[in-house]
């Protein structure tokens, strides 16, 4: 049947494409799904719109995160029927055929599918909080508030910690307030670790999480964290950074023997075990009972929503300004309107 698909055909460039999907027969493990949401990644989507991410390849599809509803599926699946919604590690096409060996996770029923693409945001967040451990009564500074920033503010706070904020921008700062940050600092002035250190009566942070993806952040940052603290990089660093780094393992070193550790979200294993306690899969499903019991805020921080038909409008938003373009969705289930309907203005 015929399907469409957003696709970047060279760097910069951003086009909606048909493509003929194949529904029936579906293998006998596969899973039917029409896409109902997905959200842009402004970290790992623009990196692959600029051509650098070598292992996205163009032309290609981007995005890996949505929520969809069961369509088909094939004659050994067990666990899924039609009309069931599920999130899932889909890419920005209307229809698409998966395993069900892969991650597909019902939604519970009183849950908004719009802020269900979050999820993955969360969940990548979540990778750092478990990590540390962040324990009740820990102090932690965030540095980075865009989404995987900010969901990491509000999963420290829900696991008992008290967090500092930081980043240069003052609507993410707020938008960082807003969603549980105890303070929120500034770091263009210069004196965002000394604020720290006095807030915590010169001893630091227990735990920093870097998620801005910016090395000279964490060359910047790692004075406020505590002996036998812990910093943690949880953004991808991507640009080149060049400096002496003998100051930097000198005083994470000497004295105070700060451990740093990297917290990529594939550290865990994707689909639960009994033999292991955190998987994706088990972060995906705290984090979708938490928004269903709004104990996550994340309509503050869906900004925009577009058709696939503005595809590339969301794209270069997303690219020129990040602070305005934080949370953009793209809806595959409400059938478009004429070009020029202004629906990427609002939420």
């Amino acid at each position: 049947m015929k399907s469409k698909r957003i696709i970047f055909d060279a760097p910069f460039s951003v086009q909606l494409q048909d493509e003929q999907i194949a529904l029936d027969p579906l293998p006998e493990h596969g899973v039917a799904l029409q896409t109902r949401y997905t959200l842009i990644s402004a970290g790992t989507d623009i990196a692959c719109l600029s051509g650098m991410e070598s292992w996205f390849k163009l032309p290609g599809t981007p995005g890996y995160t949505a929520v969809s509803q069961v369509v088909g599926v094939g004659s050994a699946v067990r666990n899924l029927t039609p009309g069931d919604r599920v999130y899932h590690f889909g890419s920005n096409r209307q229809y698409q055929v998966v395993s069900d060996s892969e991650l597909l996770l019902k939604l519970p029923e009183n849950i908004d599918e719009r802020l269900v693409p979050f999820t993955r945001l969360a969940t990548i967040a979540m990778t750092a909080i478990r990590v540390v451990p962040v324990e009740l009564g820990d102090t932690v500074a965030v540095t980075g508030l865009g989404l995987v920033g900010n969901f990491a503010v509000q999963l420290a706070k829900l696991s008992g910690a008290k967090v500092i904020g930081i980043d240069p921008s003052p609507a993410r700062r707020a938008l960082a307030k807003q969603c549980g940050a105890d303070v929120v600092l500034d770091p263009t002035n210069g004196s965002a670790v000394q604020e720290v250190l006095r807030r915590t009566d010169q001893q630091g942070v227990h735990a920093l999480i870097e998620a801005s993806g910016m090395s000279r952040v964490l060359a910047d940052s790692l004075p406020m964290v505590a002996r036998y603290g812990q910093a943690v990089l949880l953004g991808s660093p991507r640009a080149e950074f060049v400096t002496d780094i003998t100051p930097l393992y000198r005083q994470s070193h000497v004295g105070r023997c700060v451990t740093i550790k990297g917290a990529s979200e594939w550290r865990l294993p994707v689909k639960m075990d009994a033999h292991v306690k955190h998987s994706i899969e088990r972060n995906s499903q705290i984090v979708l009972d938490l928004m269903a019991q709004d104990k996550l805020m994340v309509e503050p921080l869906l900004t925009h929503t577009f058709y696939p038909e503005q595809a590339a409008e969301a794209y270069h938003g997303v690219r020129m300004d990040k602070d305005q373009y934080m949370g953009v969705v793209f809806d595959w289930c409400t059938q478009a309107a004429p070009v020029g309907h202004e629906q990427g203005t609002e939420k």
